[in-house]
């Protein structure tokens, strides 16, 4: 975007132009600019206000509600700056980070785009930006052009100016913000040469379209937030879409997930997948981060691990494989944490885990909560890994086993202190204690999880628990 240049490096400041008769740069300093193309001749005085109005007004009413109405902004900028000082070429001139300059706008009289190498004056543009002032210059022969530059020569100017695109607004160190770029123009016309009136003229002109200019990057930059909020409430509604609905009772088990994203998109998610032998997997994934980002990779993973269990049955083939396909497109050094259980209808419960928190399980016997060993890498951080199966588990009638995301486990209590797997293990058993349905079981846990953090969220959450009915 044209407003969006990063604040130049540090350079030495270039020599001051050599143009003959050029304007000392404190000529035209503050409201100077806007008054000193006034003479006091009537006529004269209003024709040049009109001037400046029609070309104000060219730029000023021009709508700016995409990129590309703004380069058709640009190029009226320059259009109306050409008109204005009846020259015969505008530049509109930009500085990049390095402090190399170039040409954003070129354009001629008849309005048509200047094709191919642009020269000017660079030594006057540095001038113009470094000073912050508006410099004029004529060029009575081609000797003194020749000493000037060999550009100015080969294009036989006579005659330029060249004015900063400055609000004159304080930036926040307190300084006058350094231009956004340089209006340049300049003729070949031995007939055309710029007073100081000119400069004035174009000096005024220039600071109204800096005005206008940085409106309308207040407005872009408005609409383009707008719509990528709607983007992201948009991606925030197809990945809940994605998120399933939990089956809630399976021969011997029932099942029940919990989600909420940090953003309007999350990299968080759970899922129930039938897999082969009339098994079902039950599965929380963490994608490092939240956004756009996260939700794409999560909604990657969850198709990839649905195909791969249903084909191959085998948790430990399932995740290598899926490891393999985010190695080769993660390139952005995100990585998947994951943890997977494979229920069986005799209540055995094969885990597998891939840099994931430990999942809890819940013993309806005595009340009590361990952690499910075993552990690896996470997904999409070593290409070529093998996953395997980390053991089996047993859940008698009544036990339970939750798996849930890092956002649970970190958040901050009103201590100060993480909530931790202590603190959720406890939660839990406190909650499945109570011998409520498992729903309403773990709407309650999600709840007081929150509630012990004052409801700040950070990161995205996710809880699933499954139950062994019978």
């Amino acid at each position: 975007m044209f407003f969006r240049r990063k604040k130049a490096k540090e350079k030495q400041a270039p020599q001051a132009s050599a143009w003959p008769e050029i304007s000392e740069p404190t000529s035209l300093e503050g409201a100077d600019r806007e008054t000193q193309f006034l003479t006091g001749d009537q006529g004269t005085d209003r024709e040049s206000v009109r001037l400046l109005l029609d070309a104000i007004a060219q730029v000023a009413n021009a709508p700016v509600k995409e990129p590309a109405d703004l380069e058709a902004l640009l190029a009226k900028i320059v259009d109306s700056s050409i008109v204005a000082t009846r020259a015969e070429r505008g530049l509109l001139i930009l500085e990049g980070a390095d402090g190399e300059l170039s040409v954003r706008v070129a354009r001629g009289s008849d309005g048509a785009e200047i094709a191919g190498e642009v020269k000017f004056s660079t030594s006057t543009a540095h001038r113009v930006l470094d000073e912050n002032t508006p410099v004029r210059a004529t060029v009575g022969s081609d000797s003194e052009a020749l000493e000037l530059a060999q550009s100015v020569f080969d294009l036989k100017l006579r005659a330029m100016m060249c004015v900063p695109l400055s609000s004159g607004r304080d930036g926040e160190d307190g300084q006058v913000k350094r231009p956004q770029g340089a209006l340049y123009v300049d003729s070949k016309a031995q007939s055309r040469t710029f007073d100081q009136r000119d400069l004035s003229l174009f000096a005024a002109l220039a600071q109204q379209i800096s005005l206008t200019l940085e409106r309308a990057r207040l407005e872009l930059d408005s609409i383009e937030k707008t719509r990528l909020e709607r983007d992201l409430d948009l991606a925030g509604e197809i990945q809940r879409g994605l998120m399933p609905q939990a089956p809630g009772t399976i021969p011997g088990f029932e099942v029940h997930g919990w989600y909420r994203a940090a953003e309007s998109a999350g990299g968080d998610f759970y899922d129930f997948v039938t897999a082969k032998d009339d098994r079902m997997g039950v599965v929380v994934g963490d994608v490092t981060g939240h956004g756009i980002g996260p939700a794409l990779i999560t909604a990657s993973a969850q198709a990839g691990l649905r195909s791969y269990l249903r084909l191959l049955g085998d948790a430990g083939q399932a995740l290598t494989l899926l490891n393999q396909d985010l190695c080769e497109r993660s390139e952005d050094g995100r990585f998947l944490t994951l943890f997977l259980a494979v229920l069986a209808s005799d209540g055995t419960v094969e885990t597998i885990n891939a840099g994931h928190p430990s999942a809890l399980h819940w013993h309806a016997k005595d009340g009590t909560c361990t952690t499910v060993d075993g552990g690896g890498p996470a997904l999409g951080m070593i290409p070529g890994e093998t996953f395997e199966s980390n053991g089996t588990i047993r859940l008698e009638p009544g036990d339970a086993l939750l798996a849930f995301s890092d956002g649970v486990s970190e958040l901050k209590c009103d201590d100060g202190e993480l909530l931790g797997e202590d603190g959720l293990a406890d939660l839990f058993c406190a909650c499945m204690g109570e011998g409520a349905e498992l729903e309403p079981t773990l709407v309650s846990l999600a709840e007081r999880a929150l509630g012990s953090g004052a409801g700040v969220v950070d990161d995205d959450i996710t809880l699933l628990v499954v139950r062994r009915t019978a």
